[in-house]
């Protein structure tokens, strides 16, 4: 059996172990399969004769699929699976299968990271007193940052799914209140400091608002500048879950005004990120290359679950089916 993965190295650029799939069939692993829009020939050339692909970002259309007649599986190394045509595999009966929940914890430490990183300003510090402002300096201690102490505050959290709770947890025990909104709220998750809100309370009384929510129609542009308007001035907002769910313009007109004190981003709107993108300009907007779900922990579940689908699918007993 051919095992074909067209984009290998951002979740193995050598740290983990391809044994699973190895022992599975004849496996070729490329790092990285180059892709243009209107030519897709090399994507069509690597993967010819394959039974079985693996791709995290590289897109299979409906024309590549109707160039692999071998093709019997999809394996998407990413929770997110929008680069496959699962219409055009649903026709030819290809299984597509996707990878959740393998990252939850990393990524609501990276969310909490981030937010602290807003509020105590480490590295900034860390590099002040390598450049000598410290020795130099006539206090015993100095800071060039406001610092904020979470405890007290409350945190906004839209999107309470798996990724959300556990966003909360932490931030719970570091003293905030949190004010949740989901599509499904469960009750039994509140208490006296989570409670479930509309989004206007929300949006009004939270001084840290954290992004755990899918990208659908109806989140996409969520954070805009009406919603900004409803905010508390001085917010913070941190966003590693997509990056269509903000209007870039906006949160980087809000940044540089005052209203929003801070952003920190591990998603943009188009990645990597374009050089014009306003909020490279924008004051206070800490931005990280997309790293919320690559902690080795994270990525050697991811590998062990793409494994785990595929022998699934070998045995007649598919999971995490998408198409």
């Amino acid at each position: 059996m051919k095992i074909v993965v067209l984009d290998g190295y951002t979740l193995n650029p050598g740290d983990i172990s391809w044994s699973g799939l190895e022992r599975l069939g004849e496996l070729t692993v490329y790092d990285r399969t180059a892709y243009h829009a209107g030519n897709e020939d090399l994507i069509m050339e690597r993967i010819d004769r394959a039974e079985i692909i693996f791709t995290n970002k590289t897109p299979l259309s409906r024309t590549v699929l109707d160039n692999a007649p071998d093709l019997k599986f999809i394996g998407v190394l990413a929770t997110g699976y929008n680069i496959v045509d699962v219409e055009a595999a649903k026709e030819r009966g290809i299984v597509v299968t996707n990878i959740p929940a393998y990252g939850t914890n990393f990524v609501a430490q990276m969310a909490i990271a981030l937010l602290l990183e807003m509020c105590c300003h480490v590295w900034p510090h860390s590099e002040s007193v390598r450049r000598g402002e410290w020795s130099g300096n006539p206090d015993w201690c100095y800071w060039n940052y406001p610092l904020i102490e979470l405890a007290g505050k409350t945190m906004g959290i839209i999107g309470h799914g798996r990724i959300g709770q556990a966003t909360g947890r932490i931030a719970q025990a570091l003293g905030m209140r949190i004010l949740a909104v989901d599509s499904n709220p469960d009750p039994s998750l509140e208490s006296a400091d989570m409670k479930y809100a509309d989004m206007d309370t929300l949006l009004a009384e939270s001084d840290a608002i954290m992004l755990h929510c899918p990208l659908f129609e109806n989140t996409k542009g969520i954070i805009n500048k009406q919603s900004i308007a409803k905010m508390k001035p001085g917010v913070m907002i941190v966003n590693n879950a997509r990056g269509p769910l903000i209007v870039e313009e906006d949160l980087a007109e809000a940044l540089n005004s005052g209203k929003v004190a801070g952003a920190a981003l591990d998603v943009v709107s188009t990645e990597p990120i374009q050089m014009d993108n306003p909020l490279l300009q924008a004051k206070n907007c800490i931005i990280t290359p997309h790293i919320s779900w690559a902690s080795l922990e994270a990525r050697i579940r991811l590998m062990d679950l793409a494994v785990r689908n595929l022998e699934q699918f070998l045995a007649g007993f598919p999971e995490n089916v998408v198409s």
